[in-house]
């Protein structure tokens, strides 16, 4: 199979590459806390590095002072990434790109059904509909219009999609069946998440991915995708994820608390989330950046649990408090 004409960066310092991607919708939350922390003590851990990639393709809600707000965090829990940010935004013209090249080789189809229309379809576990394949008969004229642009599976009931990783071990998923024929373009002229990560991933010449649990099932899609175009397998790590007292998973939609930005907040938070993943327990530190270079040398991945864990209402308790977890 040719490779998609993509080049990924050839001055990366080291084999592994890791990379946070939040979506500048607002300020980064606990949750948001726990992947970055993962994902960047990861990469340290492997000598590796760790990139930051800003996933602005919802036009809608995409705003450039939740980017700024989200550097300023960063920086605050001396989270230093490597080399220049990305934007999804920036990168449009890849997309079509990757989106031709499926067209041509008849992997693609545009779709006209409203999600009014798709009301009764069934829905998997996650609650996403199911596509029926209602429009797969249709043929690709063009990649614009009033319509959307849905990925054609080989739709076989036996075709598993098989992803080792590296914290909840074997998962199989039968894409055809559980999640039917995705959208890579929407109706509304955005792209959708499974296309413009892979093909950011492969542009970052990103190796592997660390993120949250609620991503888990996304990964058979984005396999699918990576082989179709010809791209590097990842190696992936899903972290469990936060929810609050009500069992939500701690979001933007669900109103989580932003991070603290003081000193005595970013410590308390820092070890609410290494806490939370289960990590070995660092001694006193005075600083962001003195905890994450303990952290580093005591970073174990067969540590993390797998199952989500619950919160409470405000993991920012108290320092003293923190301490003693």
């Amino acid at each position: 199979m040719n490779r998609l004409t993509i080049e990924p960066d050839k001055h990366r310092p080291s084999a592994y590459v890791g990379r946070f991607a939040p979506s500048p919708t607002g300020p980064l939350h606990f949750g948001s806390l726990i992947a970055a922390l993962a994902s960047y003590i990861d990469a340290r851990a492997m000598g590796g590095t760790w990139l930051l990639r800003i996933e602005d393709v919802d036009r809608e809600r995409s705003r450039p002072e939740h980017e700024e707000a989200i550097r300023r965090q960063l920086a605050a829990f001396a989270l230093e990434h490597d080399g220049d940010v990305v934007r999804q935004s920036e990168r449009i013209d890849h997309y079509r790109h990757a989106l031709e090249r499926l067209r041509d080789q008849g992997s693609v189809y545009p779709c006209v059904c409203s999600r009014r229309l798709l009301e009764t379809a069934p829905r998997n576990q996650e609650g996403e509909v199911i596509y029926p394949g209602t429009c797969r008969a249709r043929a690709v004229d063009t990649l614009g219009g009033r319509h959307s642009i849905r990925f054609k599976l080989a739709n076989s009931p036996t075709q598993d999609e098989v992803i080792e990783d590296r914290i909840e071990g074997v998962i199989t998923q039968n894409v055809a069946k559980d999640v039917g024929d995705f959208v890579l373009l929407r109706a509304d002229g955005d792209v959708a998440y499974q296309l413009a990560v892979v093909v950011d991933d492969e542009l970052q010449g990103i190796t592997d991915v660390v993120r949250g649990a609620d991503l888990l099932l996304n990964t058979p899609r984005q396999r699918i995708l990576q082989r179709t175009l010809g791209f590097r397998d990842l190696r992936y790590a899903h972290v469990p994820i936060a929810t609050n007292e009500r069992g939500e998973k701690l979001s933007k939609q669900t109103r989580a608390t932003a991070l603290p930005m003081d000193h005595h907040g970013v410590l308390v938070a820092l070890r609410r989330a290494w806490a939370f993943l289960n990590q070995p327990t660092l001694e006193q530190v005075s600083s962001a950046r003195d905890f994450l270079d303990q952290a580093t040398q005591l970073w174990a991945v067969s540590l993390i649990k797998k199952r989500p864990v619950h919160i409470g209402k405000e993991p920012f308790e108290s320092l003293e408090a923190a301490q003693n977890l």
